[in-house]
């Protein structure tokens, strides 16, 4: 008998493909309600999950002990309680590595988008009321040859800081540990947030959400950063004190944002809805075709190898590992 197995949303075909004989319920394009949710999950082996699911206690437990794994399609699992899962013997699994590099386009994306007030002139120009080209129509600050502030130095953190070398910019980077052979490749130094925020021209948050992360960036540090800096948050919404970033870019603060990722998604804050100096997008950091195949091929991997009782590729709860039954 296949193993039974949830898959949260519809993901790229490949995804599905490598799934093969698995007795596969995928639940529909939007998001589950949490009534369906659990009505879905009783029996099943696995859970492959998506950023915009909650997999807590009360999904684990609705699917009852033939639960084994959560295959999160994403690289963060805020989203699934792996404390939950440990206790009863789950492996929650992520997605990281193969997102890292279009991740780093969306950052760069939002911020020349930013700096150059993309979202304000493409809607003057589908407004109508462009009236021609103007001396100072528009105007915003130069990224080449700026300082860059990376927040947060992992894999994402310095795929952005190879795109900034090429604008000639300078790298500036907190991280909780050194990272000294990306240093010497990159030109990096390492700093206090601090003076990363009072330093830098452009801002990229590229942090996990973790207790100690939520609103990093409160009103604070955007005190701190320079009037003409531009934010730039691709990691997670909780990051960034919504209300506080609001307030900041109104009394011009700091100059502008680019955001792809919200406090409580998908809902934004009504304050930043409507300010002309934010870029908003609807969490698409991973959105390339070939991204999300890969991300989704590698979340079945995981799921696949958990249920023979193997070593999935990139387990985020290990020890639960030697308890997970052998087909």
């Amino acid at each position: 008998m296949p193993h039974r197995v949830v898959v949260t949303r519809r993901i790229p075909g490949a995804g599905l493909d490598r799934l093969g004989d698995l007795q596969t319920v995928v639940l529909g394009e939007e998001p589950p309600s949490r009534e369906d949710l659990l009505a879905t999950v009783r029996g099943a082996s696995g859970i492959l999950s998506t950023v915009t699911e909650r997999i807590d206690a009360g999904v684990m437990d609705a699917a009852g002990p033939s639960l084994r794994v959560v295959a999160n399609m994403a690289v963060g699992y805020d989203n699934v309680d792996v404390a939950a899962a440990t206790d009863r013997g789950v492996v929650v699994t992520n997605t990281p590595g193969v997102l890292d590099e279009t991740t780093a386009d969306t950052a760069f994306l939002l911020l020349m988008a930013a700096a150059r007030r993309l979202g304000e002139a493409e809607r003057l120009v589908r407004s109508g009321r462009w009236r021609g080209w103007g001396p100072e129509q528009l105007t915003g600050p130069d990224v080449w040859g700026k300082t860059l502030g990376i927040v947060g130095f992992g894999r994402i953190g310095q795929a952005v800081a190879r795109r900034a070398l090429g604008f000639g910019m300078r790298v500036l980077y907190t991280s909780r540990s050194r990272r000294e052979e990306a240093e010497r490749e990159l030109g990096a130094r390492r700093v206090e947030l601090e003076e990363l925020l009072r330093e830098s021209d452009f801002v990229s948050l590229h942090v996990p959400l973790t207790p100690e992360t939520r609103h990093l960036i409160g009103e604070r540090e955007l005190s701190l950063m320079k009037p003409a800096a531009v934010l730039v948050n691709t990691a997670r919404g909780p990051v960034v004190d919504e209300a506080a970033l609001a307030a900041a870019l109104a009394r011009g603060r700091i100059f502008a944002a680019g955001l792809d990722v919200y406090e409580r998604e998908p809902e934004v804050h009504p304050a930043l809805l409507g300010l002309e100096n934010v870029v908003l997008a609807p969490h698409i950091g991973s959105a390339s075709i070939e991204t999300r195949s890969r991300m989704a091929v590698l979340a079945a991997e995981n799921l696949l190898a958990a249920l023979s009782g193997q070593r999935p590729p990139n387990p985020v709860n290990p020890e639960v590992l030697g308890r997970l039954p052998l087909d």
